[in-house]
This record gives C-alpha cells, sequence and structure tokens, in this order.
C-alpha cells in the first residue's frame, strides 16, 4: 500500500521529512528534562546551590521552549502535508473515474465510489498526519527511554522482561480481530451512503408512493449493521486502553517494590529513582500510543485498499484498440455517416446470450434514421456504441468512414452528441447548462439551439430567462422543460452525428413535430437518429429501423414498412386504435 500511495504525496514530502525530524526533536527534548530534574535534586538541592538549581531551571526552561516549538512545527507540517495528500489522492481517484467506461462505473455502487472519495480518504490522510507525530514520536520515546533507563538501573529494568511482552502480546491479539473488522466497517459505510443516495435523488418517487415507512426502516437496517460492526472493531480499541493501564500501573508499583531498598542501601539516589518513574512510565506510554497508531493503521490499510482498488481499475475503452497503440488525434470526423458492420454486443462478456446480433446498417451523413421497438430489444445499446460509450465484442463501427477505435475519444465524442433516455441537468443557471454543448457559444447561437429544441418559449417566460437558476438536477423546470434544455444543449455543439433516446417522451406531439421540423431546416448536414415509443416521431425518417430481441426485424420507409414488417404495421395500428380512443 504504502509504494502505491507514496506517489500522491508529490509536492509534500519536504514537509513530512521536516515534520518527521521535528517530531523526533521533540522527544529528545521531553526526554533529557527529567535528567536535568534529577541533577537538580540530587546536586543542587542538597548542597543548597542556589545559583546552579536556579541556572539548571533556565536550562529546563529553554529546553521546554524548544519542545514546543518543535511541537507545534510538527502538528503545522503534519496537517499541511496531511491535508495536501488527501488531496492529490482524492484528485488522482476522480480524474481516473472520469476515464472510466459505463461497465467500470457499474463495477462499483456509486455510493462506494463516494465513500471511496470522502471517507476512506479522510481516513488516510489523518493516518498520515497522525503517522508523522505518534509514529516518529513513540519509538524515540521507547528506545530512548529505554536506554536512559537501563542506564540509571541494570536491575530495576528487569521489569520491562515481564511487561514489555504482555504489552506485545496485547497488541497482536487485538489487531489480530480487529482488522477484517474495519473491512467490514468501511462495506456497511457504503451501504448507509447508497440508502441515502438513492432516497433523496429519488425523493418524488417515495413520497408519491407514499414509501417513507419502508425507507426508513431499510436505513434503520444498514445503519444498525453499521452500528453493530463499529461496535465490535472499537470495542476491542477502547478494551486496549484498560488492559495497558492495568500493565503500566502494576510495573510502576513493581518498580517501586524493588526500587526502595535499592534507595536505603545507597545503591540509588532519589532523584534518579524519580527519573525511573518518568522513563518507565515513558516507555509504557509509547508502546501505548503504538499500538493505537497500529490500530489505526490497520484501518487505513483497509481504506487504502479501496481507493487502490479504483486507482488499480482499468478503464476498459480507451483511445484506440484495446491494447493497441493511440491514436495521434489527427483524425477528425469529416461526416456524419454511420455504419454498422456485423455488430455484435454484450454486457456481461460471461454472458452466453447477446445484447446485439450481427447488426449490419449504413446511415448516410445528413440522415434522418428513426429507432422503434419493444422496451428491451436493444435500441439505447445500439445507439451508444457509436460514441463508444461500450465497446463492441465483435464486427466494427464506424463513424465517418473511419473505425471508432481510430478517433480519439475526444475527437470522436465531440462529433457525436447524446441527448441519452435519462435527462440530466447541473446545479446553476441555464446558461451554464447550455454552455457545456459550447463554452464559447455566443448569446444568438444559445438563442438558436433553444428556439430549435422549443425552448426559447419557456425560458423566456422566466422571471431571469437565461439566468435562471436550475437547482440540484433541474429540478426547478418540468420533465418536458428538462428534455427540450437537454436537446438544445446538444444542438448547440454542433455534432455530425445527434442521437435522441426516447428524448422527447414528455412532449406533447405538436412540440415533437415542431422539433423534429426544425432538425431538418436548422441542422441538413447533421446525422438525426432518433429512438422514439410513438411510431408518429419517427414515421417521416429517411429510414426507419425496427428492433426486436437485439436484432434489425426490418429497416425501411414508414410506406415501406406498413407493407412489408408485420412488428411495425403492429404497432402503428395499436396505437392509432389508442389515439381513436382518445379522442
Amino acid at each position: 500500500m504504502m509504494k502505491k500511495l507514496w506517489p500522491y504525496t508529490r509536492g509534500y514530502r519536504k514537509w513530512i521529512l521536516s515534520g518527521v525530524l521535528c517530531s523526533a526533536g521533540e522527544a529528545v527534548f521531553e526526554l533529557l528534562l527529567p535528567l536535568v530534574m534529577a541533577d537538580i535534586v540530587d546536586t543542587g538541592i542538597p548542597a543548597g546551590d542556589t545559583g546552579y538549581i536556579l541556572t539548571r531551571g533556565m536550562l529546563m526552561v529553554v529546553m521546554a521552549l524548544i519542545s514546543m516549538a518543535l511541537g507545534i512545527g510538527s502538528a503545522f507540517l503534519s496537517s499541511q502535508a496531511g491535508q495536501g495528500f488527501g488531496a492529490n489522492l482524492r484528485q488522482a481517484q476522480y480524474d481516473h473515474i472520469q476515464n472510466y467506461s459505463f461497465r467500470n462505473i457499474e463495477k462499483f455502487s456509486t455510493a462506494s465510489l463516494v465513500t471511496r472519495l470522502t471517507n476512506d480518504c479522510n481516513m488516510l490522510q489523518m493516518s498520515l498526519m497522525m503517522s508523522m507525530r505518534l509514529l516518529v514520536r513513540a519509538p524515540v520515546m521507547l528506545i530512548s527511554a529505554l536506554v536512559l533507563a537501563v542506564s540509571i538501573s541494570l536491575k530495576l529494568s528487569r521489569v520491562f522482561l515481564v511487561a514489555m511482552p504482555l504489552l506485545l502480546v496485547l497488541i497482536i491479539l487485538i489487531l489480530k480481530h480487529v482488522s477484517p473488522m474495519f473491512s467490514s466497517l468501511q462495506e456497511r459505510t457504503d451501504g448507509v451512503n447508497l440508502a441515502v443516495q438513492e432516497n433523496l435523488s429519488a425523493i418524488r418517487v417515495v413520497k408519491s408512493f407514499v414509501r417513507e415507512e419502508y425507507e426508513k426502516e431499510k436505513f434503520r437496517k444498514r445503519n444498525d449493521a453499521l452500528r453493530s460492526t463499529s461496535e465490535r472493531a472499537f470495542g476491542f480499541v477502547v478494551m486496549n486502553m484498560p488492559v495497558m493501564m492495568l500493565i503500566t500501573y502494576g510495573t510502576i508499583i513493581a518498580v517501586m517494590w524493588y526500587g526502595a531498598p535499592l534507595v536505603q542501601a545507597g545503591e540509588l539516589e532519589v532523584g534518579l529513582l524519580s527519573t525511573f518513574f518518568t522513563y518507565i512510565t515513558q516507555v509504557l506510554m509509547s508502546l501505548m500510543m503504538v499500538s493505537m497508531i497500529m490500530m489505526m493503521l490497520t484501518r487505513a490499510i483497509a481504506c487504502a485498499k479501496r481507493v487502490a482498488e479504483v486507482l488499480d481499475e482499468v478503464p476498459d475503452i480507451t483511445d484506440g484498440e484495446p491494447g493497441g497503440r493511440a491514436p495521434s488525434g489527427e483524425h477528425k470526423v469529416s461526416d456524419g455517416s454511420v455504419d454498422f458492420d456485423h455488430v455484435f454486443f454484450k454486457y456481461n462478456p460471461e454472458a452466453e446470450k447477446w445484447n446485439l446480433r450481427d447488426i449490419s446498417l449504413h446511415i448516410p451523413s445528413g440522415a434522418t434514421v428513426g429507432i422503434i421497438g419493444a422496451t428491451g430489444s436493444a435500441k439505447s445499446t445500439l445507439v451508444q456504441l457509436i460514441p463508444r460509450l461500450y465497446e463492441v465484442q465483435e464486427g466494427v463501427v464506424r463513424v465517418g468512414g473511419r473505425p471508432v477505435q481510430e478517433y480519439t475519444m475526444e475527437n470522436l465524442r465531440n462529433a457525436v452528441s447524446v441527448v441519452l433516455q435519462k435527462n440530466t441537468l447541473f446545479s446553476g443557471t441555464i446558461r451554464e447548462n447550455l454552455l457545456w454543448g459550447d463554452e464559447n457559444a455566443t448569446v444568438e447561437e444559445m438563442e438558436a439551439a433553444c428556439e430549435a429544441a422549443c425552448a426559447a418559449e419557456f425560458i423566456h417566460r422566466m422571471p431571469e430567462g437565461y439566468d435562471t437558476d436550475l437547482g440540484q438536477g433541474g429540478v426547478n423546470v418540468s420533465g418536458g422543460q428538462k428534455q427540450r434544455l437537454c436537446i438544445a444543449r446538444a444542438i448547440l455543439k454542433k455534432p455530425k452525428v445527434l442521437i435522441l433516446d426516447d428524448s422527447t417522451s414528455a412532449v406533447d406531439t405538436a412540440t415533437d413535430a415542431k422539433i423534429r421540423a426544425a432538425f431538418r431546416t436548422r441542422l441538413p448536414d447533421t446525422t438525426k437518429i432518433i429512438i422514439a415509443q410513438r411510431i408518429i416521431s419517427v414515421m417521416d425518417a429517411d429510414l426507419i429501423v425496427v428492433m426486436d430481441d437485439g436484432r434489425i426485424a426490418d429497416m425501411g420507409t414508414h410506406a415501406e414498412l406498413m407493407e412489408t414488417s408485420e412488428i411495425y404495421r403492429d404497432v402503428y395500428q395499436s396505437q392509432q386504435e389508442g389515439a381513436d380512443i382518445d379522442g
């Protein structure tokens, strides 16, 4: 884990080294103070030498101030290094996630990714901060105090032969039991975050179905599971302290028992015995600090493994062919032609059934193509292969006459604009959301795109127009308005290929017709691919593709399909009958 995470300390390694040196220096000065105190007790006080006592006292003050300054420096440096390391780690994860394909993202739950970017990173940066202070301070204190205690009295130092093995055995037993619990603790945290995320993102659905009590119970179960795991994990941690204190005070009593006769016999001075008490306490306290750090690091290792999983995940869609050399970026999409050449695809490579099988289709540049089919017929899957949101297993997808793998992701996706089935707007104003299509777009270009998407009519009715705040996820607009804004955003991109995945389902048929008419007049050179449930939305298309169970069942114009395609004819007649009933 250290090897994997060390690169993310870049820019803060001097801070880490300086902080470690400050911690070590602070510990050394704290260890020297009792020796000066013993000198005052054993030399200055018996002799009644006030000058000697004052001189030694001033030395102690200076040493204490130096120790304090080093402690402050250590705290500051460890804080800076820890925060910087955490920021680097979060940024690295976030940047890497941006390269994930849909399949990579689906491997981790969204809640788990959020936990790894926040909770796990916070734990790691805290571990670095604490390690810089305690992981250096504790061993320095332990070794130095042990050496100084032995130098004072070898006989009394034998108590360590009993106390230290007991403490080490205790530490090992606790770490052995608590390590797997910390991994489980992070998984339980994922579960709680998932429950919260799902509830808040779908709060309208929850309330409309009156499922608040069900959601409360679901959260309670996951929260109780987290609490139970936390109690078991930290139960071992808190048990560490009283047992160690028992061993510490038992050791002090043993030193008193064996030390008093040594003082009476003149083998040991009172000041040195007091100093020995200080050192023995520091030795045992250092061991306690080491044990606490080890438990903290045990949890940090569990977090580090989860972070490493995100960083080690290899995006399965990258520029160029898998395992091959990436394209140079010189190829731009020349036109909007799209070709599927005997394409096979499945979401799970291990699955037996293909989601798409033997798809062969030619779409000329500038054409309008409609795609219809029953739910689950793989309509959306088909169009998501065009911008390489998924990678085909067999066959070739071409855009502008070239296989999609010959383009960089940036060049390909800049030329293909997709309005997915699930419309997404971001927190901010209408203007800020539209500029996702083209950040350099002028006001005139924005207005033209909104006119084409029939969005201008409701934008102008809003008090602040394009500067109206949409709220999180676009909560301040209706479903139909959200769809039209997403279409306008896609148009503003000036794509070679425009894909609408059932993106007008929430608008009325009259508005739908206006949008399609605007496509014909304003985007004549752009290839339009429209997935729709309503045949009326695609019946004037140049080509209509009928999908059935992952294959192309039929294709042709509306008139041709009415004569040759039973599936198309049945759908059309059922929709017409439904329209007559509604009328």
